[in-house]
Formats: C-alpha cells, structure tokens, sequence
C-alpha cells in the first residue's frame, strides 16, 4: 500500500484545475492524482478513458460554475490518471509488468489508503468507467455511488478486441499518427462535433488532438491492453450495492452496451440518461445535460448545490432549486432542452426529495 513516504506532492497551477499533484506509489507503480478541494469534504474520485487525463476528459464539466457549486462546494476531487497517463509523463519501462484490468481497480484502493479515505463517490468515463465499477464490486464497502459515462461491462466483442488490437499496433510502429488520432476521436465524440456545422474543428477537438500529441504512445498501448483483455461484469452488476447513474451518448459506440449494464443493475438502483446528438465523452461534448441528473442523483446522498451560490439568477428563485442554474436558461430545463433523452423504463429513479 501507498505510504507517505512513498510520494510527492507537486504544486501546478493550472486553470480551471487549481490544485496539487500527487505521486502516489503503489504495488503496480506510480499513480498521479491530482487532488482539488478541501480533503476535510468527502471524496470523490475521477478515471478517465484511454488515452485521456483528467484535463481532456473532464474539464468541460467542471469548468461550468454550476458544477462548481454543486461538486466542488460537497465534495475534493481526487483526479486518479490511468498509469503513464499524466501531464509530462515518462515512457513507462518495458520491464515494468503489465496491470490488468484488476490491478488498476487494487490500485484504486490504494490510493484511498493513501489519502485516508473511507467511502468515496465515483466518476468514470468507459474504460475509467469499467475500472471503477470493478473497484465496486472488489471494495463494496467502499463505494458511495457511481456516476458513469458511456460504460462498458463486457469483455470485448472479436469486433472490438480486433479494432483494439489495430490500434495497438498503430501505437507501436507509428505512435499517435493522425490515422490513430482519428480513430480516438470517433471513439470519443459524435459525428457531429468532429466535423463540425461548416466541416471544421470545434475547439474541443483541437483541445483534444493538442492533448494527444502529448500522451507517451507505449503508455496507452499499456492501457488498452489491459482494457482489450477485461473480463464480464454482468453476472456480478445485481450485487451491486451502490446508488449509479448512467450517462451515454446516443452516437456512441458503447451506446447498446452501456444500455446493457443499466438494464442488468437493475432500475432500483440504476438511472440511465441518454444525451442526444453526442458520443461517449458526455462530460466534454455535452456537459449541461449531466448537471440536473447529477444534482437528483446527489440529493438521494444529501447534498445539495451551494446556497445563495453567487451566479445564480436574479429573478428571486432558490439557488439551491435544480430549476434554478446559471449556465442554463429556464427554457432549457426540459429534457429537449438539455438533449436528454429518457427512457421511460429504464431512467425511473427512487429519489426522495
């Protein structure tokens, strides 16, 4: 397990992200985790998805202030990068065994010894989402909830695990081409976005290409190996014994599956929201439409959003109300207006307000 000898903490300031690094060692190598809040709040921790860090994953979300004053005002964030993933990252040596799927989620638990931590809230983006929900089922007593982002539960499709292996192959003979790059990009975002109203790149893209360009390509190589040999969590998603809310995008890849693992949870315990016109990176390409499901979902735990939170409208209404958001005008509060498409069966959720 992570000691405290066994780490440094570096200051970065960065925008919107002001907070601290930290190296955390553990018994499959090195982890950054890049801690923003107040440690004293619960926890809530973050995963993203291959060849994504916490910044090009999740910033679109929490950089609106409503986010702010709904997450950031409850709970420190805990930014886990998959090994190799970080800013300034070195190549991962060669002699380093590979982790699959189960040590990264035993490394998770780690991380959480590391700082102390007892229960936490989970926020996972497709393979992020598949390691956090294994670290559920390994560490039930650990886990509050779990928000996830296009998830998959499967083990791969010969479809998938062969496209998986292509990409591999493109990571070692020619690192993060442009071929590789758009093939990550389809897997991240709708058609929509990725070519935009007039044929031209959105700033999220280009945001995204810049990131890449930075990613170490035997480090994700590592990654997505151990993503193309996880195994099937379905029987297991009934024993489940935490609060999750599904968010997927209608254009996304893992869109049937991500169905799939809503359906096998259970609607007890299980909302899905399906966001219309996006891909499977929710949190970037669409990130309002996660706030008011997020919101409901939190207040099942008693959170709320900051009061008299200071973006607030000023027509009078409660800045705590899931009605009342700064970076959403009230018309936009409907479902069509928020892109979100829910299914009558399979979105119902047990909230008491």
């Amino acid at each position: 397990m992570g000691e405290s000898s066994d780490s440094v903490s570096i200051d970065i300031d960065m925008v919107p992200f002001g907070g601290k690094e930290f190296l955390v060692k553990t018994s499959g190598g090195s982890l950054s985790v890049f801690v923003c809040g107040d440690q004293e709040k619960p926890a809530l921790i973050t995963y993203p998805d291959v060849a994504l860090n916490y910044m090009s994953c999740f910033q679109g979300l929490f950089v609106c202030p409503d986010a702010a004053s709904l997450l950031l005002h409850n709970f420190c964030i805990y930014h886990i990068d998959a090994p190799g993933h970080e800013f300034g990252a070195n190549v991962i040596s060669s002699d380093v065994p590979l982790l699959s799927v189960d040590d990264l989620a035993d490394q998770v638990a780690e991380v959480l010894d590391f700082f102390g931590l007892q229960k936490v809230l989970c926020l996972g983006v497709t393979a992020g989402a598949y390691i956090l929900t294994l670290f559920a089922m390994k560490y039930k007593e650990r886990v509050l909830g779990l928000i996830l982002v296009s998830p998959v539960c499967k083990a791969p499709t010969w479809a998938e695990w062969l496209y998986n292996k292509v990409l591999m192959n493109l990571l070692y003979f020619y690192g993060m081409c442009g071929v590789l790059k758009e093939c990550l990009l389809q897997r991240y975002f709708s058609k929509e976005l990725r070519y935009g109203v007039h044929g031209t790149e959105s700033e999220i893209i280009q945001a995204c290409l810049k990131l890449l360009d930075e990613r170490q390509s035997p480090n994700v190589m590592r990654f997505l190996q151990a993503i193309n040999k996880r195994h099937d969590l379905t029987d297991e998603l009934k024993k489940l014994q935490c609060k999750t809310l599904v968010f997927v995008g209608e254009s996304s890849p893992f869109r049937t599956e991500s169905v799939h693992m809503s359906t096998k949870i259970g609607r007890k315990n299980c909302t899905l929201v399906e966001v219309k016109a996006c891909g499977s990176l929710v949190t970037e390409e669409h990130p309002l439409a996660m706030l008011v499901p997020i919101e409901f979902f939190l207040m099942e735990f008693g959170f709320h959003r900051q009061p008299h939170f200071a973006t607030s409208s000023s027509n009078g209404s409660n800045p705590s109300s899931p009605s009342s958001h700064s970076c959403i005008a009230p018309e936009l509060l409907s479902p069509e207006g928020l892109g979100i498409k829910l299914k009558p069966i399979k979105t119902r959720a047990n909230f008491q307000i």
